[in-house]
């Protein structure tokens, strides 16, 4: 197996040192990289038009991550950029509300971790989804690319079988020119991508325990809390449900206050408990 480095950047020294030292072997010396793109480029027009029999076997990839919108306009990717088509692959989601009786499928294309920042390819609905508390429902979203492109995004509710789906033709619409931007400005704003981010999950993260914590002391322990103890979840909901629209550092102190007053109760609660006899 012979290495061979392609385009002008690649003459320089500490690029050929980076890969040698990458790969474990010296890349050939003897080969010009700018002949090497001319070379290749004329091999695959010939085997396009067909006046060149060979069996070089030319693999297209995604030219950026492909995934869905999620809570709070977060980008959840599914097919990574530079992965080899055909390709298949698929992640199950749950609602995000009580008695959610539908979900919006919103495919997006790019590199950065929120939805608005990246390109919207189209979206769908799957409905009819049996009415039952947040984060029962399983719907397994499922992405295919064929050998030319085309994407096929399935919607499946995993309780009924039921399904919606939507084919995108065209995901070649963005020119070299846009492909490269977007992977440009995702590195750019990098660090604030970053912190954004890290705001909507440590609230998707509050609102999802403020809900268990409810469900937990006005429910399943109902009858196992003291009044004192039912009183100081309360309040400390109150005030992490107060600073849902601050920053993340502040919703993060008051969430861990919640969380250390939730697991002193159960941990009360375990220790209490009777072992049954036996």
């Amino acid at each position: 197996t012979k290495i061979v480095l392609v385009g002008g950047p690649t003459r320089m020294p500490i690029v050929k040192k980076f890969v040698g030292d990458a790969v474990g072997k010296s890349a050939e010396s003897g080969v010009d990289p700018m002949e090497a793109v001319a070379f290749g480029a004329a091999i695959q027009a010939g085997i396009m038009a067909g006046d060149v029999e060979s069996d070089i076997v030319l693999l297209d990839v995604t030219p950026l991550t492909l995934g869905i919108e999620t809570l709070g306009g977060v980008r959840e990717p599914i097919i990574e950029r530079n992965t080899t088509i055909p390709t298949s692959k698929d992640k199950t989601f749950t609602t995000a509300a009580d008695s959610q009786t539908a979900v919006t499928i919103n495919v997006v294309q790019g590199e950065r971790p929120m939805v608005a920042d990246n390109v919207s390819l189209g979206s769908f609905n799957l409905t009819d989804i049996p009415p039952a508390p947040r984060g029962v429902p399983q719907v397994n979203v499922k992405f295919d690319i064929d050998a030319n492109g085309i994407i096929n995004v399935t919607a499946k509710d995993l309780g009924t079988g039921k399904d919606a789906k939507i084919t995108i033709e065209s995901t070649t619409k963005l020119s070299d020119e846009e492909v490269e931007k977007l992977k440009q400005d995702a590195e750019k704003h990098a660090e604030e991508d970053k912190k954004k981010k890290e705001s909507v999950d440590i609230k998707n993260e509050a609102e999802s325990f403020i809900y268990t914590t409810e469900k937990l002391v006005n429910q399943d322990l109902k009858d196992k809390i003291s009044q004192e103890q039912g009183i100081k979840v309360t309040d400390a909901v109150k005030e992490l449900k107060e600073v849902l629209s601050q920053d993340a550092e502040q919703i993060k102190t008051k969430l861990d206050a919640l969380k250390a007053i939730v697991n002193e109760i159960t941990t009360e609660l375990y220790k209490n408990a009777t072992p049954p006899p036996g």
